[in-house]
């Protein structure tokens, strides 16, 4: 059954999502080559508690850490360890932050040090796609609309969709109903109401879209060893559009230029 939400629940979920886009603009100083996962947790964790919220996945089914860090082929969900970031990487970081009762989601794929053109096409991409499935959320939309942008982008670069995993609503719990997967599927004509809360996030492979989980139990992984990005957003869904509620509002003109051509409300 999909929640809706009410203004202020909708507002507590902004508090945390500010939390989440402050802690990536903070985590950029860190993601050098030589620092490990594991130390980007604790970085993490340590300012999440600071601004007195609580890393929602800790403990979530048994996972151990404050945020997932997945490096290079890793697509999502994997544990922080000891392995060092190298030059030429990515790692794509995921969080969820939990604080009077609510939560947001988000990750953002980071560059360390210097990349290839091919992996900085992949991230700009999958991040564009991100924001072209955003500007498909209004009032009555149907979840096709939303999945299919990022289909429709994609496919014109040969890249692997992740079909493994998707989107989905949250709030009260890290995952709710509905699912938002990224591409079109059999029940993507049910249509999202005002107050609905997504988290829409594409996971974009250079190569197949096959996956597979390691023996931690946790690690998803390109099938081909292939580098994967990952983006995603919680939104809520307006009578006339979309509101983004994990952004800094000091980033919002900056994100309403490069995406939305200065409008962050899609008229419907």
């Amino acid at each position: 059954m999909i929640s809706i939400k009410s203004k202020d629940e909708i507002e507590r979920i902004r508090e945390c999502g500010i939390i989440s886009a402050n802690l990536f603009k903070y985590l950029i100083d860190y993601i050098k080559p030589g620092i490990t996962t594991k130390e980007l947790d604790k970085i993490s964790e340590d300012f999440i508690r600071k601004n007195n919220a609580i890393p929602s996945f800790k403990g979530y089914s048994g996972f151990p850490s404050s945020i997932c860090a997945s490096v290079n082929e890793e697509v999502i969900h994997g544990i922080p360890c000891n392995r060092k970031l190298k030059e030429g990487d990515i790692v794509g970081i995921d969080v969820g932050i939990l604080k009077n009762g609510l939560i947001s989601d988000s990750a953002y794929t980071f560059p360390v040090g210097s990349i290839s053109k091919e992996l900085q096409l992949l991230l700009q991409r999958t991040e564009k796609a991100l924001y072209n499935a955003i500007s498909n959320v209004y009032n009555n939309t149907e979840i096709n609309n939303i999945g299919g942008s990022v289909e429709d982008y994609i496919k014109q670069f040969n890249y692997g969709i992740v079909r493994d995993y998707c989107g989905h609503g949250v709030g009260y719990k890290n995952h709710e109903d509905p699912e938002i997967p990224n591409y079109r599927y059999p029940r993507g004509k049910r249509k999202l109401k005002t107050n609905t809360i997504i988290a829409i996030e594409p996971m974009i492979n250079l190569g197949s879209p096959g996956t597979f989980v390691l023996d931690d139990g946790w690690t998803v992984v390109t099938i081909d060893g292939m580098f994967s990005a990952h983006f995603e957003h919680t939104v809520a869904v307006t009578d006339n559009g979309f509101d983004i509620l994990t952004i800094d509002p000091d980033e919002l003109n900056s994100i309403k230029k490069n995406f939305f051509n200065g409008s962050v409300s899609v008229k419907k």
